[in-house]
Order: structure tokens, then sequence, then C-alpha cells
């Protein structure tokens, strides 16, 4: 036989798309040719499989080799078909039978000795597979506990090229996913150990509640940091659908721990403020890969020192604070990542960062400061606070019991359960932060004309613009989710 087929799975943002990889082996002059829009890693998987193959045992078929990965218009990269391609080429040679390779997705990168080395995105090519009609897959086995998290697959893991061989021939077994291991114990920063700051516990709380996003403004020691990082340990934990989505996201980095299963707890993000635009938003040769938005997907992306960021990287946050989403177009295609994340962002009141009676910067100093904040994007934050210096009393205060992060997470959940029974009839939104302006204008949520007097004189006096209007609107319902009853 000199033709073979097999499958694999090609990655574009979080989509997969199935890629069958064919081998067609005829006379002529020893070559390797692949075709189908490789990149420079796939095109390099020539002498990788070339050196598996030979070191593992097998025979390298002597002529001329084309490997075309179908649909060929399809971009692909990485180097994922590597045990694809080498399982292509021994059946098209004979040294391999072709039907336990049928309806099998395979895979994996291969090393120069034959083993098999885990890949970036493993997740999202078997949920790609399994929504294709895909019932089995093999993975390398570092991958495979991350890849048994989608349903309804059967998943089956190998160390080396010589193991598959010797299993596509009935004389070996495939290995078994590693059992899951135990879930660690929620740690991490508590809110118990923020001192003082009420109101800046309050806001936290709303944040939480409502899916916000926050500004905080102070001088340094007041607790901004400290209050940023423990905004995860009140959120919800993620369900099943938001819990895929950050895995995925995860497995596409390159970051998701090892023998990882769902990531149950919302993602935490804090890029250093010198971060370039594509570290940020996403980015990189070729097919762009996620930034720290999209991996703070479904939790909290803090910006600590935000004027001293680049203009262009802190503007670029705009679009995707609005549409959930980062689009970047490539001369290779367009990328989309999921990017809904609250955004928290902290700065000083002036670039000397002194308290008020060492400050010696001007009011011009202090404008031109924070004026790098832009307007735009401040519009887009729902809540912004001024947190003040800490005293002596309130940090001797702290010594006292002060409200956990336990205790702040359950009425974070319960507002959150209000919310979700009070936006379902409507459109399904989870949080407050969700719901559209036009929605919060109509009955039966249309506030009093009384409650919303200096709400609107504000709007026609141009000190809030109509999205700060809305934003106004949303955190105003927070405050009848206590009263609202399901």
């Amino acid at each position: 036989m000199s033709y073979a087929r097999v499958l694999c799975v090609g990655l574009i943002g979080v989509s997969g798309r199935l890629v069958e990889v064919e081998a067609d082996l005829s006379p002529g002059l020893p070559a390797v040719v692949l075709t189908g829009l490789p990149d420079t890693a796939l095109q390099q998987a020539r002498d990788r499989v070339r050196a598996a193959v030979v070191n593992s045992g097998g025979e390298w078929p002597n002529g001329r080799i084309t490997v075309n990965l179908l649909p060929a218009a399809l971009p692909k990269h990485g180097s994922s078909f590597d045990l694809a391609i080498a399982a292509a080429l021994l059946a098209g040679a004979g040294a391999l039978p072709t039907e336990p390779l049928e309806g099998v997705v395979l895979l994996g990168e291969l090393g120069l000795d034959g083993a098999v080395r885990p890949v970036r995105g493993v997740l999202p090519m078997v949920a790609a597979a399994a929504q294709a009609g895909i019932r089995r897959v093999i993975v390398p086995l570092a991958n495979a506990r991350e890849a048994t998290v989608v349903p309804g697959v059967t998943v089956r893991a190998v160390d080396t090229l010589r193991r598959l061989a010797d299993f596509v021939r009935g004389t070996d077994q495939l290995l078994e996913p590693p059992p899951e291991s135990p879930a660690p114990a929620r740690t991490g920063p508590d809110l118990a150990d923020v001192a003082g700051q009420q109101f800046g516990r309050y806001a936290l709380e709303i944040a939480a509640a409502g899916g916000h996003h926050l500004a905080l403004f102070g001088p340094p020691g007041a607790g901004k940091t400290m209050l940023a990082e423990r905004l995860p340990s009140i959120l919800p934990a993620l369900n099943d659908e938001a819990a895929l989505e950050v895995t995925a996201l995860q497995s596409i980095a390159g970051v998701l721990p090892p023998d990882s299963g769902l990531i149950r707890r919302p993602p935490y993000q804090a890029p250093h403020h010198s971060s370039s635009l594509a570290a940020l938003i996403g980015g990189g040769s070729g097919l762009a890969r996620p930034g720290a938005l999209s991996l703070a997907h479904r939790g909290v992306l803090f910006l600590d020192e935000a004027p001293e960021i680049a203009r262009a990287t802190l503007q670029a946050l705009r679009q995707p604070l609005e549409s959930g989403r980062v689009v970047l177009a490539r001369a290779r295609g367009t990328t989309e990542y999921p990017a809904q994340a609250q955004l928290i962002l902290a700065a000083n009141p002036c670039p000397c960062a002194t308290t008020d009676q060492r400050c010696t910067c001007s009011p011009q100093v202090r404008r031109r400061y924070l004026g790098r904040l832009s307007g735009p994007l401040l519009d887009r934050v729902d809540i912004k606070i001024d947190l003040l210096p800490m005293r002596a009393a309130q940090l001797m205060a702290s010594a006292g019991p002060v409200e956990d992060s336990t205790v702040v997470a359950a009425r974070v959940h319960q507002a959150r359960t209000a919310a979700v029974q009070r936006w379902a009839p409507s459109g399904g939104w989870r949080t407050n932060a969700e719901v559209p302006g036009p929605e919060l204008r109509r009955r039966p949520w249309l506030l009093p004309a009384r409650d919303t007097i200096t709400l609107r004189a504000a709007l026609d006096r141009g000190t809030v613009s109509a999205r700060g209007f809305d934003r106004v609107l949303r955190l105003a319902s927070m405050s009848t989710l206590r009263m609202w009853k399901p």
C-alpha cells in the first residue's frame, strides 16, 4: 500500500478543526514534501519524524513521500501533527495496518529518540474532535489527564512511537490516563488580612457580586494591591462551561499544570506595568497567542501602577472590555479569544507616590499623571474609589475579629444567584455588569424620575456619558438584589 490517511486536529485560536493527514509514497528521488499551509515548526516535522521512525526501530521508506494536510486552505501550525504524520507514513509504507487507526485522532510531538512529547492546546483539540463525531483519541501521556476532561471521548496515551506501532500491530497496549488527583485545598490571600479600609472592602464585595470593573486610587500602603489580590477569593467557583473555557485557554498558552483537570478557581493575572501590548492583549508571529487579558477570562486582570503602562497598551483594552472578546488580525489569519475578565486598576495620586505631607507635586503634575488613564477607558470602569492612608488606630483595630473571604464569598454567591434568577426571563445574563443599558431603561426596571434626577442632570451637563449613565444604573440595581425575591 502506498497511501494512508489518519486524523489529527488543527487549532486557530480556541477553535479546532479536524485535519486529515494523508501520506502518499511513490517511486522517485528520496524526498519529503509537506503541503497544506504548514508553518515553520510543522515544516521541520520532516526531520523529526525521520529520526523518530529510525530510532524507534522502523525503516524509513525509500522514495518520494508526499504528506498533505486537509483541508489544504486551513493554516496549520505547531508540532502536534508529528505523531499523525509518522503513523500515516508507516501505514502508507505497509509497515502498519490502517484498520486500528480508523476514526482515531492522533496528537503529539515526536522527539528524535521516538519519545512522544506533550503539546499545547490538547483540551480544545479533543473538544473539537468530539464535536466532529470522533470518540477515540490518542494523546501524549503528559496530556492524558487534560484530555479526559472532555466528556464522551475515550482517551488513551502513548509515551513512545514504538508503543503506538506495537499497539497498531496488536502486540502491545496503550497507556491509561493517570487518575485524577484530589483537588487541593483552597489557599491564597484572604480578605481577613486587610487592615481597615472598610469602604474598600465594601467596594470589592460589590464588584464581585455584580462582576463590575474597579479602579482604586490612593497613596502607597493604602491596601490597593492587597484588595485586588483577594478578589478571586470571594468570587464563586467556575461552572462547567466557564471551567472548560478557562482550562482550554491555559492549555493553548502552555501554562496548564501537568496532569491537571478542569480549573474551577477564577484565574488571576497581574502583568507588570512594563508589559508589551502583545503580552497584555495577545499576539506573536504567525497566528497570535492569548495575552494576559484572555488568560484572565472569567477571572481578574489586575493592572497595578496603571498610569505607568504605555498609553497604547491601555487604550487597546477599550474594545475587549466592551465586547468580551479579543480579535487579533494577522497576515496568516484572524484569531479570536474570549476575554470576559474583571479589570482592576490601581494608581497612586501622583508620580512621587509619597504621603500628602511630603508630596511636592503641583496640581498640574497630578492631573497630567492621572490623565494617562484616558476618559474613554475610565468610562468603562463601573466603580472608582479613593482609599485614604492607613492610620495607627486602624492597624491596631485589625487585631480584632474581621470577616474573612469565606463569609464575604457566601454573600457574593447569594447575590449572584439572585441576579441569575432575576435576569433569566429577560436575557439570561449572569451578573448585573452584563445587562445592556436599554434593558435597565425599560419597565419593569426603569427607576422613578425622582431617583435619577441628579444622574440625568449630570448627563445633560456632560459630566457623565451615556455609557456612564448605564453603568450607574447597573450599580443601582445591585442594591435591590437584597430586597428582590425570585
